[in-house]
Formats: structure tokens, sequence, C-alpha cells
């Protein structure tokens, strides 16, 4: 199954106004399996998020639990989003956008969780 979700950017925030949308892929073992989360379109200048649409943050990966939902996810992008003082692109955005296409799975990449600053 698949989600689009549509959103704005919240007010009083770099992306206020921008519109964004998210593709919520669900596999069969979905809520144990964390769902696919990526940006379609217009992709967020963040330092978190590449420019292919893949999104680095730990609660769609490794910090996964079957008690969190859609909401939630949707929630803590805009947090994420909402707390960033500077537009800026991930410092490795050009190598992984090339190397991991529009449509490669987000999943199967081993993100760093390093810094919960932005």
């Amino acid at each position: 199954m698949e989600w689009h979700v549509s959103f704005s950017g919240a007010v009083g925030t770099l992306y206020e106004g921008e519109q964004f949308t998210l593709r919520v892929r669900f596999s069969d073992d979905y809520p144990i399996d964390s769902p696919q989360v990526v940006f379609l379109g217009a992709v967020p200048v963040h330092p978190h998020i590449y420019s292919n649409g893949h999104i680095c943050l730990n609660i769609l990966g490794e910090d996964w639990s079957p008690a969190l939902t859609v909401k939630s996810i949707c929630i803590s992008i805009l947090s994420m989003l909402s707390s960033a003082e500077v537009k800026a692109k991930p410092p490795d955005d050009a190598i992984y956008s090339m190397s991991k296409g529009v449509n490669s799975n987000p999943k199967h990449t081993s993100f760093a969780y390093h810094d919960d600053k932005v």
C-alpha cells in the first residue's frame, strides 16, 4: 500500500508556505516494519534530507517502533524542518543522491545519526 501525504512548512520557519509531499510505502509487515518514507517532487533543502528525497531520521530506521504512526512520522519530519536554522544540503548529498536513485529504498541505507541539532 502507498500513501501520499502533503503538508506545508510551518509558519515562522525557513520553510513557511512551502508545499511538500511524502510518499509512504507500507510493507506487509507494517507496523512491525517501518514504512518507506521519501519526499516526492519538491525536496526541502535541509541537512538531513537528500536531493533524491531520502530522509535521514532515526525513527524511519533503527529507532522505529510499532507504536509510531504516519501522523507521528509527519510530526517528526515537520519538527525537523521547523528546527532548521539554515537551508543546506547534507555534506555528501551529491555522491549519495547519485548512487541512490529516486526509486531506491532508503531503508537499505545505514545512516549515521550524529547530529540532532537540526
